[in-house]
């Protein structure tokens, strides 16, 4: 079966992670809790199941990297570290070295599968912490929709299968050998399945000011006032009788008589008064609006691949 590595498997492979990104986590004994290196990648299979972890032992095996059977590894996020399950640096460096430059095909497989398979037989792994009875388990089994990732799960070991003489390099199945690339069906996986949601609320913030004030205009007003003034008019006019003669003694004759008549005329009073043309009340009064908003949300479904086996969905 070819393999893949993840990222060419799935360039967006993160984004199942939930941020949880396995490469550059630290590898440590179980045990002696004694660092054997760091996860360089992950080879998965053509469905995106995980079968091993590329390993880079580090500076004091410079350049050597080795392969970590998926079954054989116990996954701690939280701390940053992955786990080998029944080994020790020493045993690490007599592991067959992964390179690059070669494909890995079921010949080299197999050897690296033989180391696991029959640590009695050589000083590869510590066969007393092979898979103790408690040794708890966290994988990942898929990604996105060929891939999720298990939850830790303390499980009874399973033991060693080797490859049954049937096997060979056409109908050889990772799942005959669930103690490197399985879990059994006693584990208990919790799947956290996520999903966004909007969440609507208000920030008060000043959009502008408002001044009101007065100022004073300057106009030049007209008003007509009718106005009166008394003149004299002389009026000489004949009499009827002009030219007759009086009586004697009628006629007085009276030197220094004078008629006096007194002339009024009026002017106009121009004066200023104020008086209250009209009222401005200012005041503030809120006008409500409801505000549309869309977003792209996400949320995750749960894909079961029973391949053909019943399954209780609860």
């Amino acid at each position: 079966m070819v393999l893949y590595r993840l990222a060419d498997f799935d360039p967006n492979y993160q984004d199942s992670f939930q941020g949880n990104d396995i490469k550059g986590l630290g590898v440590y004994t179980e045990r002696s809790d004694e660092k054997i290196g760091t996860v360089n990648d992950v080879l998965v299979d053509d469905e995106g199941h995980f079968r091993y972890l590329i390993v880079d032992l580090g500076f004091w095996i410079f350049g050597k990297k080795v392969l970590l059977p998926v079954g054989r590894s116990r996954i701690d996020y939280s701390a940053g570290r992955v786990y080998a399950v029944g080994m020790t640096r020493d045993q690490a460096e007599n592991l067959p070295e992964f390179n690059d430059r070669l494909a890995v095909d079921y010949d080299y497989e197999e050897r690296v599968r033989g180391v696991y398979r029959n640590p009695s037989s050589t000083s590869t792994l510590d066969t007393s912490a092979a898979l103790e009875a408690s040794t708890p388990l966290e994988t990942s089994a898929s990604l996105d929709n060929s891939y999720q990732t298990a939850t830790p799960a303390t499980r009874p070991a399973t033991p060693a299968v080797p490859a049954t003489p049937s096997d060979s390099r056409d109908t050889y199945r990772y799942e005959n050998e669930p103690s490197l690339f399985g879990l059994n069906e006693q584990d208990h996986q919790t799947l956290r399945l996520y999903e966004e949601r909007l969440i609507a609320n208000k920030r008060r913030q000043k959009t502008g000011e408002v001044a009101v004030g007065k100022h004073v205009e300057t106009e030049t007003a007209r008003v007509s006032v009718p106005v009166e003034r008394e003149r004299v008019v002389i009026e000489r006019t004949t009499p009827d009788d002009a030219g007759r003669t009086v009586a004697p003694g009628t006629a007085t004759f009276r030197e220094g008589e004078v008629a006096r008549v007194e002339l009024h005329e009026e002017t106009a009073d121009i004066r200023k008064e104020a008086f209250v043309r009209e009222e401005v009340t200012v005041q503030k009064v809120v006008d409500h609006d409801t505000v549309q908003a869309q977003e792209q949300i996400r949320r995750e479904e749960l894909d079961v691949d029973t391949s053909g086996l019943p399954i209780e969905e609860r």
